[in-house]
């Protein structure tokens, strides 16, 4: 195994928004990259994935072991807990973290075993009370991390064993196998949880009473109360406050950009696109709204429909929605669109959430800001 990046210098990065919203699946050079270390290059062939904790048998799997299990393919939308933090840190106040614009989404095809039936392989040693409130642990050990020695995450374990919920263990992204950047040879995908929940290099899962008690699920990727102001402040909220599981409704205008200068056409319409995405497991998205006068009127967006061949009859539950308008706007300096987006149980954007230490879950609406419209 080789090592590409650091623990000082880790590969974070996100794509333009134009580039982002030109195609219904994120290629996997486009996704974005979010990491706390240098990223591993494993040998597939010799890598094992540890089963072990509240089981009747401990496991260590092989990747043909897990490609030999049923396979299942899922579109998703994987998004970072820290999307959008800097129009909270700018429209808002100052938080704390790196300065995520809109782009840390990618919504991609997704395939491998089912993680419940990776767990009945190995039997879950719990009466069926105790396993509502049990969780189940993921650690990478191939690398150190900013913050802690491996990462690691957890989630209940009541929603691993749905079904439905679609919670796998990924060989495959977009058709083709892992890239080291996005968790090759194995990754966990939780669709609508946060992403940091979907760990890469996946080298350890144990089922336990407790969540994960790694820096990443405890001091990290959690929606503090407004009072947590500083680091100090943020000590004694940490142990008191939940996990970020589920992921926000929200949406994003892509096309145009803050600062661009945009043309009318002859009606006096603007080209508007953008992505929405529903609440953890919500979705579908079923309605998105733009506005060019600031909020005080709003007109329904186009929801664009994914082509057969994207979608091979998956379900888009948990996928984005790409959207479009044309939006009619008066000439002038510092105009603004704004979007915001119903999902299909009805929950909808607010103008702005509460602010957070950590500026997660920034789901306020969707916003092009100083655009010179000519």
């Amino acid at each position: 195994m080789h090592l590409t990046y650091s623990v000082d210098e880790p590969l974070n990065r996100e794509p333009d928004l134009s580039t982002l919203v030109s195609s219904f699946i994120t290629p996997s050079s486009v996704a974005y990259d979010r990491n706390h270390g240098p990223i591993p290059h494993i040998d597939a062939s010799t890598h094992r994935i540890s089963i072990s904790g509240l089981v009747k048998h401990e496991l260590a799997l092989s990747v043909d072991d897990l490609a030999a299990l049923p396979q299942k393919t899922v579109i998703c939308a994987l998004q970072c807990a820290g999307n959008r933090r800097h129009t909270m840190r700018t429209k808002l106040k100052e938080v704390n973290g790196i300065d995520w614009c809109d782009g840390a989404v990618m919504n991609c095809k997704w395939s491998g075993p089912l993680l419940t039936d990776v767990l009945e392989k190995a039997g879950i040693d719990l009466s069926h009370e105790e396993q509502q409130t049990a969780h189940v642990a993921f650690a990478c050990h191939q690398t150190l991390c900013q913050d802690d020695t491996y990462y690691g995450s957890s989630i209940p374990l009541s929603r691993v064993l749905d079904p439905s919920s679609s919670i796998m263990l990924a060989l495959r992204m977009n058709d083709a196998p892992l890239s080291p950047e996005h968790g090759a040879p194995v990754r966990v995908v939780t669709p609508g949880i946060a992403g940091a929940r979907s760990v890469k290099w996946l080298d350890s899962i144990t089922v336990q009473r407790e969540e994960s008690p790694n820096y990443y699920q405890q001091r990290d990727y959690k929606i503090l109360p407004p009072e947590a102001t500083t680091k100090e402040e943020a000590e004694k909220w940490w142990p008191k406050v939940e996990a970020i599981q589920d992921m926000p409704v929200n949406s994003v205008v892509c096309v145009p950009a803050t600062g661009d200068k945009v043309k009318r056409e002859e009606d006096g319409c603007v080209e508007v696109k953008g992505y929405a995405l529903p609440s953890g497991a919500d979705g579908p998205v079923t309605k998105v709204e733009v506005s060019g006068d600031g909020g005080a009127t709003w007109m329904e967006a186009e929801l664009v429909q994914p082509t057969e061949e994207e979608i091979k009859d998956a379900e888009l539950k948990w996928a984005w929605c790409l959207w479009r308008a044309r939006l009619k706007m008066e000439p002038g300096k510092d105009r603004m669109v704004l979007s915001r987006t119903t999902d299909s149980k009805g929950n909808t954007q607010a103008e702005h959430p509460v602010w957070n230490y950590r500026g997660v879950a920034y789901n306020g609406y969707g916003e092009a800001t100083g655009l010179k419209v000519v």
